[in-house]
């Protein structure tokens, strides 16, 4: 159960900051769907405006191809402990074009990494100077 009131689309539409983010949303997607991520950001209009318009920013065209963005941002999420991020992302890297087979492997090497990482954490094991990328003059 959520902590904080979602916004229904009738509630959204009496204000007109979080309408029109909502609207934005809409376009943006070319979806009627607004999760309920967006529906609780709803109580503090400034903070959904700020989200949405840097995740927008971040998350659309780029160097890194949209399905990229998407499995950083569900590692991401899993590292984070974030359950809603991980659904919502995975959905989306279905929606453009993740595979089973992707995902699978795609699961094996962040769990990979986070063994590994643990290990290297665990023994304090020092940078290999190699691997530094040293700063510039």
């Amino acid at each position: 159960m959520a902590t904080v009131k979602l916004w229904s689309d009738a509630e959204a539409e009496t204000d007109p900051r979080i309408g029109a983010v909502f609207a934005d949303i809409r376009a943006t997607r070319g979806s009627d769907f607004i999760n309920n991520f967006w529906r609780g950001l709803a109580n503090d209009p400034a903070l959904l405006e700020r989200t949405w318009s840097v995740l927008k920013t971040v998350m659309g065209p780029g160097t890194l191809d949209p399905l990229t963005k998407e499995l950083v941002y569900i590692a991401v999420s899993i590292a984070n402990g974030c359950p809603y991020c991980i659904h919502s992302h995975t959905a989306a890297a279905r929606a453009k074009g993740l595979t089973d087979a992707q995902h699978g492997e795609f699961l094996a090497v962040v769990g990979m990494a986070n063994q590994t990482n643990a290990l290297v954490n665990g023994m304090q094991i020092p940078v290999d100077p190699a691997f530094r990328v040293e700063e510039g003059p």
